[in-house]
């Protein structure tokens, strides 16, 4: 999932208005039913009476639903709407945000999402397309859950199959740094889950969260996105002083975990890439389509930065 350029580089008050807004009116709509707990999982104390969590779909957000949150939190709606109740583009804005939000979740995000079985299957297809150059990583699981991390071994398959060899490290077991004049200039504060081609001045990092054992959306899946979000800002903080850009990508899955228990930080997940924080999410099925994209462009800005060096050093 790219960022819809309509919403990039928008200020701070408009990410403000997005987020107190959001908190204010609530971020989904109950619909009717129940989601059920996938097969195999138990079944939590708060979802015992029903099975699931119950169906809802995330909320379009519109011109008297903004206004009414606003006037709710003893703040101004003058600047969203005239007298006549007419959006001002600040408000016109803001409305477009909430139905893309909504529609880009509810309509695309939702199918792209896998639990457990509709990923090991999709990890068997990768399986035997591409080969793998070591062991497959093995999710922290016992007992008949212990399996193959199945997202991560399809990152690290369809990846290395797209640079042919080329350096490539899937387990940095070092902070991410940027140097120059051969020392540290900046470094983030946390591993990342992979660098393209080191953890020293890469042309991309990313960070994988799966989540198909999870029942529950707790406090560690919270932690994750604002991990990510601090990952974003720091970079988003030092971009500007930087010679070659670094991309920052997100790849995660758990239909049930994202869509039946957290589809408000979904939201919150949206929010961020359009703030700039990461460059582009992959939900689930997104990784079969959209990353070997992605790997073609890791390769051409490689290309790009050899060629730069080389004339910077025959001058």
């Amino acid at each position: 999932m790219k960022p819809d350029p309509r919403f990039l580089k928008q200020p701070s008050n408009f990410w403000a208005h997005v987020r107190s807004i959001s908190q204010a009116v609530g971020y989904t709509t109950e619909g009717t039913g129940y989601i059920p707990v996938p097969k195999g999982l138990p079944i939590p104390k708060n979802f015992k009476k029903h099975g699931g969590p119950r169906k809802s779909t995330v909320k379009i957000i519109d011109l008297p639903l903004i206004r009414n949150a606003l006037r709710g939190l003893d703040l101004s709606d003058a600047h969203v709407a005239d007298s006549l109740n007419v959006a001002t583009p600040f408000g016109q804005l803001l409305c477009e945000y909430f139905e893309y939000r909504a529609k880009v979740l509810n309509n695309e995000v939702r199918r792209n999402l896998m639990d457990a079985d509709e990923s090991a299957a999709l990890f068997k297809k990768c399986k035997a397309k591409y080969k793998a150059s070591g062991p497959f990583v093995k999710n922290k699981q016992t007992g008949k859950k212990k399996a193959e991390a199945f997202l991560t071994c399809m990152v690290r398959m369809i990846i290395e199959d797209g640079l042919g060899g080329s350096k490539c490290n899937f387990d940095p077991l070092k902070l991410t740094t940027i140097t120059r004049n051969g020392e540290p200039f900046r470094t983030l504060a946390r591993r990342v889950d992979g660098a393209y081609p080191s953890p020293v001045n890469p042309i991309a990092i990313w960070e994988i969260k799966e989540y198909y054992y999870t029942t529950t959306f707790g406090s560690r899946i919270a932690d994750g996105v604002y991990e990510t979000l601090l990952d974003g800002m720091e970079i988003e903080e030092f971009r500007a002083d930087l010679d070659d850009d670094i991309k920052h990508y997100l790849f995660t899955d758990s239909h049930f975990t994202w869509w039946g228990c957290g589809k408000s930080y979904l939201c919150r997940i949206v929010d961020m890439l359009h703030m700039g924080f990461v460059d582009e999410v992959l939900f689930g099925k997104e990784i079969i389509t959209e990353l070997p994209r992605i790997v073609n462009e890791w390769r051409s800005a490689d290309q790009s930065r050899a060629a730069k060096q080389a004339s910077s050093t025959s001058k």
